[in-house]
């Protein structure tokens, strides 16, 4: 019956993924505006016209629509071992030297306005772990304090994108000085080989402001078999094991890393206890929180299962908007420790091992809500970033 059921629901997806092509608009494909290449296991897009503000429309941006599961992974009893080509390793971050840059680019959103323009979702929040993961969301904002706008959060930014002509939202973090991580269906439309455009990157925003000025795509890169839709996922276009992408940022006024800092990553399970478990802190700006204006964090229990893609599952109140936000060990700043204490395995700070790829919300009387990250391994994140760094090596 399962088989049945996931056979039916995946020529659904793709007859939606399809069909949100004229739902959202005409997206880029290659041709004489843009340059598509192939590297190994990656394919990349550069656009020859320059990304640019004028093209977005801050206003009026939507959310990127979540991919959204067809039903709750199963997060009881015995688990799959995730397995990965290799061995665990990680990427260390760098710090930067804080000095703003900031403008105002839309109007702030006072507390009674942002109450106003509230709306219930139609599911109470289930912080307390109802779907078998506890997890607590929160503004990154601490009271009357603009804490979004400093390091470490800084190098989590609010990402802004045409799809055609109109604007969508994600969430994007530095992992190089000069390039990002996000998820893949926010550059691209699986398995259709069409990217989009205009992306436009706005570290630590809060609430119109935009403390470190703002920086445009140059070019983007994903895996080829998420491109062109041979990635194998456990739920086509949703669950799949490379919904992750860079995107290279345009620097003639310096790299924004410089500013921000940037995060690590880790791959191949790094971070990883005996029961394929980790803690995940998880930045974004969903838009159904606080109307997208104001980064948010989440902290839960993740969960890695071979079934699943070897996608990790935590529970979090996140929605549309936070898609590629970061999922990170060890966030926050190092304390000292006195002398015999010790921080114990995977003690380095601030290292990202995914992104926010797809949500599920049950909207029965149990209110579960859960998000997934497809997994950063030696195939998809290094190999990503080792062909961006290789064309680009001043922005790594």
């Amino acid at each position: 019956m399962d088989g049945f059921y996931f056979y039916f629901m995946e020529l659904q997806m793709k007859l939606i993924l399809r069909t949100t092509i004229f739902a959202i608009g005409t997206l880029v494909v290659s041709g004489a505006s843009a340059q598509i290449t192939q590297s190994g296991p990656t394919v990349a897009f550069a656009p020859t016209t320059p990304a640019s503000v004028s093209g977005i429309d801050l206003a009026n941006a939507k959310a990127m629509p979540m991919p959204m599961a067809a039903r709750a992974p199963s997060l009881t009893g015995a688990q799959a071992a995730p397995t990965f080509p290799g061995q665990s390793g990680f990427s260390p971050g760098g710090a930067g030297n804080g000095k703003l840059a900031s403008i105002q680019v839309a109007p702030a959103k006072t507390e009674g306005v942002l109450k106003a323009l509230a709306q219930p979702d139609g599911v109470a929040p289930q912080e307390y772990g109802v779907g078998g993961v506890p997890y607590t969301t929160a503004r990154v904002n601490a009271y009357n304090q603009p804490t979004a706008t400093f390091q470490p959060y800084a190098a989590t930014g609010k990402l802004y994108f045409n799809i055609g002509s109109g604007t969508y939202v994600c969430s994007a973090s530095l992992i190089k000085p000069g390039i990002l991580v996000t998820a893949a269906h926010c550059v691209s439309n699986y398995g259709q080989s069409q990217f989009y455009k205009n992306w436009v990157w706005y570290p630590g925003y809060n609430n119109g402001q935009a403390p470190y000025g703002y920086y445009t795509g140059k070019n983007v890169r994903v895996m080829t078999a998420y491109y062109n839709g041979s990635d194998g996922c456990y739920q086509y276009g949703v669950i799949c094991p490379d919904d992750v992408a860079l995107i290279e940022l345009y620097t003639p006024n310096g790299l924004p890393g410089s500013a921000v800092g940037w995060y690590g990553y880790g791959w191949n399970g790094w971070g990883l206890n005996g029961s394929n478990q980790t803690l995940i802190n998880q930045l974004g700006y969903p838009q159904a929180l606080d109307s997208g204006v104001f980064m948010q964090r989440n902290d839960s229990q993740g969960t890695v299962n071979a079934t699943y893609s070897n996608n990790t599952v935590i529970g979090s109140l996140m929605t549309g908007g936070s898609s590629g936000g970061p999922w990170l060990n060890n966030f926050g700043r190092a304390p000292l420790l006195a002398s015999g204490t010790g921080f114990g395995n995977y003690a380095n700070r601030n290292i990202v091992v995914g992104v926010t790829s797809w949500g599920y919300t049950d909207t029965s009387s149990s209110g579960m809500k859960l998000q997934g990250a497809s997994p950063f391994t030696s195939n998809n994140i290094v190999a990503l970033v080792n062909a961006q760094c290789a064309v680009s090596p001043g922005k790594c």
